[in-house]
């Protein structure tokens, strides 16, 4: 392996290194991007969260989309087919000079009020899946820029590499909702109180009703909960909480 080659693994290896320990995207994405960067080398990097929403990206270097641009860009985007193949297409690690030429990219409005004042001439971007906001799936955005040499096919291999693990890393620190649990308020608090490590006996004297009706609840609980047995059944009620009981009828 070559001194570059080495040095460039080393790079993405960082990258992974810095995925694995992650516990929270609020902190994840800031010591990324220039992680990202290094791993495939450029002179700005756009993130941003929800493609093709009005959410605003982060860049490195920091604010490097100003007011003008960014409504340049949500004006003219839609004329852009790399813009169209990361947010509306498969999303996979894509040149610029791949999808068009130079003198096609440059008839753009968009590289007129947006690429050639960021000094965008070469580009990189994909885009990948990372779990969900607000109840509803979201699709990362990320965008590299270059304002001298193209792209090789190494880096765009590195993308391709690290578009996985970041997309296997957001979808575990933004999972899906929990659909409600159907169990009632009755179920719940006796599950509660199964959960705070209390026998059949003692739930029934503190709930003023017969071991037998606990019984009932729990046989109830965990049909509707799909476990088979007390302790599945507290771990179920811990990890899913309160929040989801309804109203029992």
């Amino acid at each position: 392996m070559s001194t570059a080659a080495e040095a460039g693994l080393r790079r993405i290896l960082a990258v992974v290194d810095l995925l694995i320990d992650a516990v929270d995207e609020e902190t994840l994405v800031p010591a990324l991007l220039p992680l990202l960067l290094g791993a495939v080398p450029g002179d700005s990097i756009v993130w941003s969260p929800r493609a093709g929403s009005a959410e605003r990206p982060l860049t490195l270097p920091a604010g490097l989309l100003t007011p003008d641009v960014r409504d340049a860009f949500a004006r003219e985007s839609a004329a852009d087919s790399l813009v169209t193949h990361t947010t509306l297409g498969p999303g996979t690690p894509m040149r610029r000079s791949t999808l068009q030429t130079r003198s096609e990219f440059h008839a753009l409005a968009a590289y007129r009020d947006v690429y050639r004042p960021l000094e965008a001439e070469q580009q990189l971007a994909m885009s990948f899946p990372a779990g969900y906001a607000g109840g509803v799936p979201r699709k990362v955005c990320v965008a590299i820029s270059r304002s001298g040499s193209d792209f090789s096919d190494d880096d765009v291999a590195a993308a391709a590499l690290l578009r996985t693990r970041l997309s296997h890393v957001l979808n575990r620190l933004a999972p899906p909702p929990l659909p409600p649990s159907p169990v009632t308020r009755r179920e719940s608090a006796v599950l509660a109180l199964l959960a705070r490590g209390l026998t059949n006996q003692q739930i029934a004297h503190r709930l003023a009703i017969s071991p037998r009706t606990v019984d009932k609840h729990l046989e109830h609980a965990y049909a509707k909960l799909r476990v088979g047995g007390r302790v599945e059944a507290a771990n179920a009620w811990l990890t899913r909480g309160r929040t989801a009981v309804r109203s029992a009828r």
